[in-house]
């Protein structure tokens, strides 16, 4: 079949529509896609030709007015697909049962809802507070977080989209900020002909190292990977065919990397949890003038010490004379990619709860979702956020077997 570049844009999308209008829908669901308020946010989790697919699956779709604006979706291309336009942001959040977002409710919005919602969207655990979860718990919200679905082949399918975009995308960014009109060093990331070129560390060698690596070796920089999982390290050689230096991420390693470094790539992280803090102050102070720090984790609290989260609006800041770039949701400024990714991972989990008619009966067949729940009928399901907010927690599993 041959392809038009134009058209590659929404080959998934049409494929997503071939598999998933099954006409098997068990209930019907009401599903808000709400416009996100939240500083810089321009993604949407839901496309027009997604809510074609929910629509034609039975289910009911309100979308606020403008929600897909930033992302370059009018809410004419919502209305054709069939969606309501909602003008009350408050009317959408009490109606809606089901509500797939891109960030947390903020406290106006979680205000807004009511016992037996369910929300689907990232839980931003380096920000998360014990008040929220106090507020899901207690208002009987089943809370479904994107960092904790895990699909049945142990992948989080959500967050590897989100971090493949992020991993790119951080190359680029810190390619901007070498430059001299950005403040950096006036280095190219890959040289020229008798010039050597730039040096990128890489910390962790998870998805957003991997595709932080891709990129860098695309640029023709020269790439240090750091992590402490030998495993993980020898996969990412032999995917790159050995065109990578790899180093365990002890203190010894880590502070010679740092200092030869142009760039340093921030990804270490563990699923699920708050990010390991490898880099002090000491080593970032050691680092050449003008050089950048792109810290890719910071929504889980971020892997440097100096780093502090920033917006797109103002997103970067001077310490030690070194540029640090520390925006949390780094996707957003790619909006329409990022929300066709989500819309891909997403709109099938909401065929899914309709099929089984309603959350409970597909929290018993769908593991991911199942992982994914984080609060469910008054209790909060995940031991790590348990263990961060002194918080008594309840196992999913157990709750669903004793239909609590």
């Amino acid at each position: 079949m041959d392809l038009s570049p134009f058209e590659t844009e929404h080959i998934g999308i049409k494929t997503l529509e071939k598999s998933l209008i099954s006409g098997k829908t068990e209930r019907s669901l009401v599903i808000g896609l709400p416009k996100e308020t939240s500083a810089d946010e321009r993604r949407v989790s839901i496309t027009p030709g997604g809510v074609s697919i929910l629509t034609a699956n039975g289910h009911k779709v309100i979308v606020e007015k403008n929600a897909g604006i930033d992302a370059h979706f009018s809410d004419s291309e919502y209305q054709e697909a069939g969606a309501e336009i909602s003008y009350s942001a408050e009317e959408l959040f009490s109606s809606a049962e089901l509500i797939p977002k891109v960030a947390p409710p903020t406290k106006t919005e979680l205000d807004w809802m009511r016992a037996g919602q369910v929300l689907i969207s990232a839980l931003h655990l380096g920000h998360t507070t014990a008040g929220f979860m106090r507020s899901m718990i207690e208002k009987g919200i089943c809370g479904i977080g994107y960092e904790f679905i895990k699909s049945e082949d142990h992948q989080f399918p959500i967050v590897r989209m989100m971090h493949e975009i992020t991993g790119s995308m951080a190359v680029q960014i810190a390619a901007h900020y070498l430059e001299n009109s950005s403040g950096g060093q006036g280095v190219m990331l890959g040289g020229i002909s008798g010039i050597p070129p730039a040096t990128v560390a890489i910390l962790g060698a998870g998805i957003t190292g991997e595709y932080a690596a891709r990129t860098a070796l695309g640029y023709g920089a020269q790439v240090f990977v750091l992590d402490n999982d030998l495993t993980m390290l020898r996969r990412l050689e032999n995917a790159l065919d050995r065109r990578i230096i790899t180093a365990t991420a002890n203190h010894q390693y880590l502070t010679a990397a740092l200092e030869s470094a142009d760039v340093v790539i921030g990804a270490a992280m563990t699923e699920g949890e708050r990010a390991p803090c490898w880099v002090t102050d000491p080593m970032v102070q050691r680092m050449k003038a003008g050089s950048v720090i792109v810290d890719t984790v910071i929504d889980q609290g971020g892997c440097v010490s100096t780093s502090e989260p920033t917006t797109h609006s103002s997103p970067v800041f001077r310490k030690y004379d070194v540029v640090h770039y520390c925006v949390p949701n780094i996707p957003s400024n790619v909006a329409r990619t990022a929300t066709y990714a989500l819309n891909n991972v997403i709109v099938p989990y909401l065929i899914d709860i309709g099929d089984a008619g309603g959350i409970e009966g597909c929290l018993w067949k769908n593991s991911a979702l199942r992982n994914g729940t984080y609060s469910y009928k008054k209790h909060l399901t995940k031991k790590a956020l348990a263990d961060q907010f002194s918080m008594p927690y309840r196992d999913i599993e157990i709750l669903i077997t004793s239909q609590i």
